[in-house]
Parts: C-alpha cells; structure tokens; sequence
C-alpha cells in the first residue's frame, strides 16, 4: 500500500528488505491488512489471500553480555558451539557474528539438511556453525551426526518437540523457566535461569571437581605406596620396622586423609577454561599420575628409612627412631601437599601457599596433633613414641623439604617437555 493508491506487491523488492532487516540481527515482522466486510468471526481461509502489505518492522533482540562472553570462555575451552535456531538465516548470521562464532561458512537452513544423506550431515554438522530455518527433526539428526563424528554432544532445548534430541544428546540441557515439562523429564540439566552462561559456570566446575579428584589420588597414593615400600625394604634388609601398624592407622586415618581432604577445596586453576576437553577414553589414573606417585613414594621411602637408619645407627632407641620416621613420612606429606595444589604449575606464588585456607588449616591441625603425638604421655603409651629433641626437628623439617624442592624441578622439566611435544 502505499500513499495514493493500493499497487500490485513487488515480490523481488520486499524480499530485498527483508533481507536487509535480517542482515542486522533483526526479527523481522511483516504488517498487512485486510477488509473483512462487517464479519464477526474469521478463520485462516479468510486470510488466505487478499490481504494488503503495509510494511515490516525489524525486532532488535541482541545476545545478553553474559552470553557473548560465555561463549569465549567455551571457545577459550575447546568446545565447539553451534548456534542452532529457526530464524532467518542472515538473522542468524548476524547474531552468530555477534556473539564471536566463525561465520565464514555460510549458514545451513532446514531445507538443505533435509536434501543431505548421513555422510553429508556428519560432514556438515562438524564444519558449520549456524543453522537457520530447523525444526526439532533437524537438531535430532545434527545431535546424531556430530556424535557420529566421535563428538561428546551437549544440546540445549525447551520444547515438547526438542525432547526426542535432547534425549539423544550425551547431555541435555532443558530451560527451566520457559521450558516444558517435556523437555525437562527428557534432559539431564535444567536451567534454572534459561542462561547459556550457566552451561559455561557448570562446565567449569566439572573440570575442578576433576581436577581436585587427581589430585586428591596424587596426594594420597603416594602415601600409601611410600607406607608400603618402607615395610618391603625393612622385611628384604631384615630390620626391626621404621613403623608399627597401629602408627601407620593413625597416619593413614588420621594425617593422610586430613590433608587430602583439604584438596576437595581446592579453587579452579588459572587456566581451567584454556585448555582443550579430555578424551572420554583418558583413564582418571593416566602415565603422568602413575609416574607422579611412584616418584613420590620412592622419595618418601629413602627419606623416611634413611633417617630410621642414621638414629638407629647412631644408637637412639627404637622408639625415638620409630618417632622420627613418623614425623618424617608426615612432614613429607605437608610439604608435598602444596605441591599437590597444582599437578604441573608451580606453586612459588602468594596463591599458591595462602589460595586454599583449608590447606592452611589442614597443616596447622596435622602439627598440633603431631606434637601431642610425640610429646603427650597418654599418645607415647598407646603408640609408642618419645620425645624428640629440639635439634632433631630442624634437621627433619629441613631434610622433608628436599620433596617440595625436587617436585618443583620436576614439574619445571615436565612443563618444558610439553611445550616442546607441542611444537613438535
């Protein structure tokens, strides 16, 4: 319609603004009118045709903040994300744009994927990043293709027809606020507050659970294995014991999982969200862990036996010697839990020693009750210590420092060896 009279539509031209409306991130709605003749009741035949354009109205409706550095962080991560949607595809495009998605490969709409066998949708679904113009039936068969790709697949969805792909993903995630009760019984997540930048603070929470269970096993088996080495050597050199069993329960029920606990706390790493996902097949215990404890074990073994020997040899009691392996092997333990906060990065920073309180108080409570150990009569009786000279104690704290030291040179060699393998 225009001013001075109604004009036969210009299909070529609107479709051109249109066109320009969706190029800039718009919604676009088109306006008509239509003249009813006096009827009090209509129905989707009487606006078949005949109806009058007016116009159309381009909707802003930009990505949130949160959203567009969400996706950074999950590009910063190594997760692909795929804007999946059923706007216009150049609306599409611009909003992908937007939010810091590649839109150098053009966006995919629902007519074409259905012209795609298998083999195409794999390929495309692990190329393109925007696809416009889907129904649910096309998210279910992208879902499908990128996990035949080998992807490990994440698809967010609120309506009764994105059940079937959310179902599928390897993890769905449903709106909590907008979506139906549908989609919420078949996804694993909901979103509480239907905000993408959730999925990113779930992610990174997931790699610190992870990475606090590493390093929890990394702290706590090579105990086990130093306990276990020292008995081994003193049975093969036929020695009295450096520790009694009822010492190595109150080590290992005591001071080891004290300490470890407090590895539970331990705040995401700097660089948590920059680096890429692990494989699924990668064993929680890997070549790098395993290596990590028996390094660790031998060094706790030699110290721990090496002093035993040298008061044994220098005429101390069994139990003054005995007292001093004990302190020894835990005093190991304290050093090597800094170390433990971070499997390869060094800890010579104030984050480092003052990031995790409860480390902090988990080795002011190990020293107090090490003290009593040694020192309180009622703790002497029961597991047969004595009280170890002032002197000793400067040379036993000084010599368990060494692991400290060592692990730091030896994660130092480890972080060089992996900036060269990635080189190479």
């Amino acid at each position: 319609r225009q001013t001075d009279a109604d004009k036969p539509i210009n299909l070529d031209y609107w479709q051109e603004q249109i066109d320009a409306i969706a190029s800039h991130g718009q919604r676009t709605l088109a306006v008509a009118t239509i003249d009813m003749d006096n009827q009090e009741s209509i129905s989707i035949e009487d606006v078949k045709s005949g109806m009058t354009l007016l116009g159309l109205f381009g909707i802003v409706d930009p990505p949130r903040e949160e959203a567009i550095t969400a996706v950074q962080s999950c590009l910063g991560a190594g997760i692909k994300v795929k804007m999946i949607t059923g706007d216009h595809a150049l609306t599409a495009v611009s909003i992908g744009e937007q939010i810091g998605l590649d839109v150098t490969a053009k966006a995919i709409t629902g007519k074409e994927l259905e012209t795609m066998d298998d083999d195409q949708m794999e390929f495309i679904a692990r190329k393109t990043n925007i696809f416009a113009r889907v129904s649910p039936e096309h998210k279910l068969r992208l879902v499908t293709a990128l996990q035949a790709g080998g992807q490990i697949t994440a698809m967010t969805g609120d309506g009764i027809n994105d059940a079937p792909a959310l179902k599928r993903a390897d993890v769905g995630v449903a709106m909590g606020m907008n979506g139906t009760e549908a989609a919420k019984e078949a996804a694993e997540m909901v979103l509480a507050d239907d905000n993408f930048a959730s999925i990113v603070h779930a992610v990174e929470e997931g790699r610190t659970v992870y990475d606090n269970i590493r390093k929890t096993l990394a702290f706590i088996l090579p105990t086990n294995g130093a306990q276990a080495g020292i008995i081994i050597a003193s049975v093969m050199m036929g020695i009295a014991l450096p520790i009694t069993p009822l010492q190595i329960l109150w080590v290992n029920m005591i001071t080891a999982v004290t300490l470890g606990l407090s590895l539970a706390f331990e705040p995401p790493e700097g660089n948590v969200m920059h680096r890429p996902p692990l494989s699924p097949k990668e064993p929680l215990l890997n070549q790098f862990l395993s290596w990590r404890i028996i390094f660790i074990s031998a060094i706790m073994v030699m110290g721990t036996l090496g002093l035993f020997l040298w008061d044994r040899y220098h005429g101390e009691t069994l139990e003054m010697a005995r007292t001093t392996a004990v302190n020894t092997l835990i005093f190991f333990q304290i050093f090597y839990l800094f170390n433990a906060r971070y499997l390869k990065e060094s800890v010579l920073s104030r984050e480092g020693f003052l990031g995790n309180p409860a480390v902090l108080l988990a080795v002011t409570g190990i020293v107090i009750l090490q003290l009593l150990f040694t020192y309180l009569p009622l703790f002497q009786k029961a597991f047969g210590t004595a009280a170890i000279p002032t002197g000793d104690w400067i040379r036993l704290i000084s010599f368990t420092f060494t692991v400290f030291v060592l692990v730091e040179i030896e994660k130092t060699i480890m972080r060089r060896l992996d900036k060269k393998r990635l080189n190479d």
